[in-house]
């Protein structure tokens, strides 16, 4: 049987980083609600369980409890931050309340043999986030750690393989995090790193076979990793019954459809119809210049759009989407899900008379990982790495109305500032990097003549998951040619300005 970990959220912004951190080991992982029963986790027959941190004080009003059935699951058992407190609660420790709490770097000192200090120096920096503390464990803990401000920084029952740490390991500002995650998974739970993409790819193509047979499937391609990798995924399962649906809105990019056409059509001989509705966004487009008026006529548009070409298509039987697993997250935490995700852009409010059983082959994945399914897949690495493209397209790029000139200006300008990032090397280095061209024209002087053109933005940014952005110090020669370029080629602007906001208190796109 694989390897698989159970992760209970109690509320943490870094939840999710614990899962990420046990499935880059190796191991398969999954997060569920702290609510979730403890005869729920046994029968998904997990090797070992993970208690998350959290904002909560332990015994306080709508404060998560410990179901102290999993505690009997026979399986050993982490405490991280609030996971420490509620164990150390549930089983006859002392707590400290705390009107302040300690967040930040700490020096951590070891003081007890434990297998989780493997290959770990006796001092050490850990990250701490807590209000409350564990004054004295339960008994048949030993501490086996603290800091200059606690004296219980980490306790440890070898006997019920329970363990459990203030701090948390799965940041990286936890200098040994990593090696201390890896010891429990190996060397106290004695897992194997069995969770690898072929294994992946394998199960998901087998029972995509399975579950499908002989009928069929529809998938909306938006051209970006996530709904390719889907297509792709489900054309090695099904073949030619699975019928994929890419709009080009007139929204996208310069020469997306040419490269969608080529890749997955030509080279990997998807089953794709290509609808050109163009005229019809950008009719409805005309004069709107309110954001969320933009993205809900572009939505209802293209729900209307996919109704209309999957009728064309006999004997359906599936909608196949590129759910990753941070929205499966969000839908299912019902005691503050361990981060705020950006809404995805699968296909929703489609009309109930399709009445279609959803595939989401990607549901158990992090975006890291579809990556890597990619590269699996054999998908080139430009697809591999694109960056991150919005639903809406150009048209929350083009801040004001959206004309098929401004668009053509948009165009033009993007097109350049991704030739120069590719060709310097950025691309890859940072999370994404785009032109927005702004509804506002400045005063210029090209050759010996005044001009009145456009203005356009460069947005490039540095992120691990777009929640939070910083951004990116690009060399100062590789903004000028960029800037230098865009004047110069493209007809309409005479301004290039560089966006140096951050996530929060800004957005990474401008609308």
């Amino acid at each position: 049987m694989p390897s698989k970990v159970i992760i209970i959220d109690y509320g943490s912004q870094v939840t999710q980083l614990i899962a990420r951190r046990v499935r880059e080991a190796g191991v398969y992982s999954e997060i569920h609600a702290c609510d979730v029963p403890a005869e729920k986790v046994k029968a998904m027959r997990p090797q070992a369980v993970i208690l998350s941190g959290g904002p909560a004080s332990v015994g306080g009003k709508d404060a998560p409890a410990l179901d102290k059935g999993l505690l009997e699951l026979g399986v050993p058992v982490l405490g991280i931050c609030y996971g420490m407190q509620l164990l150390a609660d549930a089983l006859g420790g002392q707590l400290a309340r705390s009107e302040t709490r300690e967040y930040g770097p700490a020096e951590l000192t070891l003081t007890g043999d434990c297998q989780l200090w493997d290959g770990v120096p006796e001092a050490t920096r850990v990250w701490m986030s807590h209000g409350d503390k564990v004054m004295a464990p339960p008994a048949g803990f030993e501490t086996v750690a603290r800091t200059p401000t606690l004296d219980v920084a980490a306790m440890a029952c070898p006997e019920r393989r329970i363990f459990a740490v203030q701090f948390h390991p799965e940041v990286h500002h936890t200098e040994e995090g990593e090696t201390m995650l890896r010891n429990f998974l190996f060397k106290i739970c004695g897992l194997a790193p069995d969770w690898t993409m072929s294994s992946f790819v394998e199960r998901v193509v087998r029972e995509a076979r399975e579950k499908v047979g002989d009928r069929h499937v529809i998938c909306a391609l938006s051209g970006g990793i996530d709904s390719t990798v889907v297509a792709v995924l489900l054309h090695r399962a099904i073949g030619k019954n699975l019928h994929c649906i890419f709009v080009d809105n007139g929204l996208l990019r310069q020469g997306e459809v040419e490269e969608v056409r080529r890749l997955l059509i030509d080279n990997l001989d998807l089953n794709l119809n290509i609808v050109d509705a163009s005229e019809r966004f950008l009719s409805r487009l005309q004069g709107v210049e309110d954001p969320e008026k933009k993205r809900k006529i572009i939505g209802h548009t293209f729900i209307e759009i996919f109704d209309e070409e999957s009728k064309k298509i006999e004997q359906v039987d599936f909608l196949a989407q590129g759910t990753l697993y941070p929205d499966v997250i969000e839908s299912v935490s019902s005691k503050g899900p361990s981060a705020v995700i950006k809404s995805h852009h699968n296909v929703g409010g489609l009309p109930e008379n399709m009445k279609l059983s959803l595939i989401e082959p990607l549901r158990e994945l992090f975006k890291d990982e579809v990556r890597k399914v990619a590269v699996e897949l054999g998908l080139p690495e430009s697809m591999v790495w694109r960056q991150p493209f919005p639903g809406p397209g150009l048209s929350i790029r083009v801040l004001g109305e959206v004309t098929k000139e401004r668009l053509a200006i948009l165009r033009r300008a993007d097109a350049i500032v991704q030739e120069e990032m590719r060709a310097s090397g950025w691309y890859r280095k940072v999370w994404q990097g785009f032109a927005v061209l702004l509804p506002l024209k400045t005063v210029g002087v090209m050759g010996d003549g005044r001009t009145y053109e456009h203005v356009i933005a460069l947005r490039v940014v540095d992120s691990v998951d777009a929640m939070t952005a910083d951004w990116s110090r690009l060399p100062c020669d590789l903004v000028a040619k960029i800037s230098g370029r865009i004047i110069n080629e493209v007809a309409g602007v005479n301004r290039v300005v560089y966006d140096v906001s951050s996530k929060p208190p800004s957005t990474i796109e401008w609308e």
